[in-house]
């Protein structure tokens, strides 16, 4: 008597499980839906957890997924700062919020003590169809220059 292992059941739950993912990946995306401004910059390398304030169009502020208020972002931000004051800060800004808007964000996660703010933005839409990663650049740092 000869014993085989049947694999077919195997693979069918296998199949099962592929479909499974392919189907929720897309619906698992995290973030706060914004329209990046579009610039040419170098991404930076990414490090560990990171902290993005996103602003949207209707001027709403977000840590990461949670919504808060200017100050309470600058209370979240200090007890972050506390425990480890070299944390960088990411803000990804709608292009359609005021430039003032920004600014003052950007001056409540100073206020906060932290010094590393990054700002995310976009590579504007070249020859291809696919659409680029998201790309940041750090306060202070200048686009390329050209077209």
């Amino acid at each position: 008597m000869v014993s085989q292992i049947n694999v077919t059941p195997l693979v069918d739950v296998m199949l099962v499980l592929l479909v499974i993912f392919m189907v929720t990946a897309p619906i698992i995306q995290q973030g706060v839906a914004v329209t990046l401004p579009k610039v040419k910059a170098e991404a930076l390398p990414g490090k560990e957890e990171q902290f993005v304030v996103s602003i949207t169009r209707g001027s709403e502020i977000y840590l990461n997924d949670a919504k808060l208020s200017a100050a309470e972002l600058t209370d979240k931000l200090k007890a972050i700062s506390q425990e480890r004051p070299d944390r960088q800060v990411f803000i990804r800004a709608d292009d359609q919020v005021p430039y003032g808007e920004v600014i003052r964000t950007m001056a409540a996660i100073k206020s906060a003590g932290i010094e590393n703010v990054g700002m995310v933005t976009e590579m504007p839409a070249s020859d291809s169809s696919a659409e680029p990663p998201p790309r940041t650049r750090k306060e202070g740092e200048r686009g390329s220059a050209g077209p």
